[in-house]
């Protein structure tokens, strides 16, 4: 059943609204009717029956020689037909109708007698006929159906549409004044989970939604500060880390052991890639602007320094328009995947591009050891090494981590799977910005 609704708050507020209208003025109608039932037809009996009465009254009261004269009178003052009844009549019978045609009805049978007959057409012409005996004789007489049918009920039901309408009206209005803020916090949400500052919410409208909006702008502006003041303590250290490094160095050249002097030196080495990476996640370049860009080329250029570190590194890249990237950011996602891909990927790599209509779809493969399936959501998160073969024991466990921030900046992801046959598959999915 909810898989029938739609999405949007915007949509299920106003069908819920409209489902309420609907339903009040159904109910409203149905009780307006049986109300008016009952009324209108006991007004359209005595109508009826004063007339039959009335006419009766004024032909028996007549002298035989002025019947006709009176009968005419009556057709072009009052608008009413009284005729004697024909065996040759062509009669349309008055059908039952609405509720309140059946009632008036039976109450003219009442007081005029079980053999009153009724016909909406006689002999072509149309109104309300209604039968009478003066002795032996069978009359008709014939009522314009405007005297008994009043338009009140078109006018209501007129009236009826214009207020559905101006409802539904107010509907749409009063579902949008609440579901317009949450989709522009909603929006705002996924910016920030995106790795972005989303402009600041307007703090206006009903109280809980100005203090909604007010929350939320403090909490990204919070965050915003958190970060800033992250990336200048990792920059600060990593900076500060450098010199002493380089003395280290130093004296591991001045060393006279051979051994002391190689294995200070790895250890130095290592601790600098450390070190950059921690440079690289403060410093992710989210300033860097979009531009046209040869994503293919780029492919090419960022994994040319990788193919001698290979056994065999594939390229399987289909034309793509150029489209806006940063394309420093791009490529430096790209160098750590293939740094990732050459420590653990047993020597095979794949360097795949695809796309459709709306997404691109950039995959490194390899055939290492893999990563276990509930520890791929993990191994994206800053300073996570993984208790696995692919772990890196003396890694910062940020390699992952700037892809994924690096994807974010994009408005995409990255996406970790195991390859058919074993190994890992990073993706990298963005959004077609051409």
């Amino acid at each position: 059943m909810t898989s029938l609704l739609p999405k949007t708050l915007l949509a299920r507020s106003f069908l819920l609204i409209v489902a309420l209208i609907v339903l009040s003025l159904t109910t409203l109608l149905f009780v307006f009717r049986q109300a008016e039932q009952e009324p209108r037809s006991q007004q359209m009996a005595q109508l009826v029956v004063s007339v039959v009465n009335l006419t009766r009254a004024a032909v028996l009261s007549a002298a035989p020689e002025w019947r006709g004269a009176l009968l005419a009178e009556l057709r072009e003052a009052e608008g009413m037909r009284v005729e004697m009844a024909e065996a040759d009549d062509v009669l349309t019978l008055l059908e039952e109708g609405p509720p309140e045609v059946a009632l008036m009805k039976q109450k003219v049978r009442a007081e005029l007698g079980p053999d009153t007959n009724f016909a909406a057409i006689r002999n072509g012409v149309d109104a309300l006929w209604v039968s009478f005996r003066i002795g032996p004789d069978e009359f008709w007489v014939a009522l314009p159906r405007e005297r008994i049918e009043h338009p009140v009920s078109h006018i209501l039901l007129m009236w009826g549409v214009v207020t559905l309408l101006l409802a539904l009206l107010g509907a749409y209005l009063i579902a949008r004044q609440v579901a317009y803020p949450l989709k522009r916090l909603s929006e705002a949400a996924q910016q920030v989970g995106h790795g972005q500052t989303p402009p600041p919410l307007p703090e206006e409208g009903s109280h809980e939604i100005a203090t909604v909006s007010r929350a939320f702008n403090q909490m990204s502006a919070d965050l915003e500060a958190n970060e800033r003041e992250r990336a200048m303590v990792l920059a600060g250290i990593s900076h500060d880390l450098r010199t002493p490094l380089a003395r280290v160095r130093l004296a591991a050249e001045l060393s006279a052991d051979a051994s002391l002097r190689d294995g200070l030196s790895a250890d130095v080495t290592q601790m600098d890639e450390i070190i950059q990476q921690f440079l690289d996640y403060a410093r992710l370049d989210t300033q860097e602007s979009s531009v046209p860009t040869d994503v293919s080329a780029l492919i090419r250029d960022a994994a040319q320094p990788y193919a001698h570190l290979s056994k065999s590194l594939t390229l399987d890249l289909r034309p793509l328009p150029a489209q806006n990237v940063r394309p420093l950011l791009l490529k430096r996602a790209l160098s750590n995947l293939l740094d990732n891909a050459v420590k653990y990927g047993g020597g095979e790599i794949v360097i795949g591009l695809r796309h459709d209509e709306h997404s691109l779809e950039i995959t490194v493969s390899d055939r290492g050891g893999g990563i276990h399936a509930g520890q791929l959501d993990a191994a994206k998160r800053p300073f996570v090494r993984l208790e696995s073969a692919r772990s890196d024991a003396v890694g910062s466990g940020l390699g992952l981590a700037i892809v994924e921030r690096a994807a974010q900046i994009h408005q995409g992801r990255l996406v970790l799977s195991q390859r058919e046959g074993g190994g890992l598959v990073a993706t990298l999915r963005l959004p077609l910005l051409t």
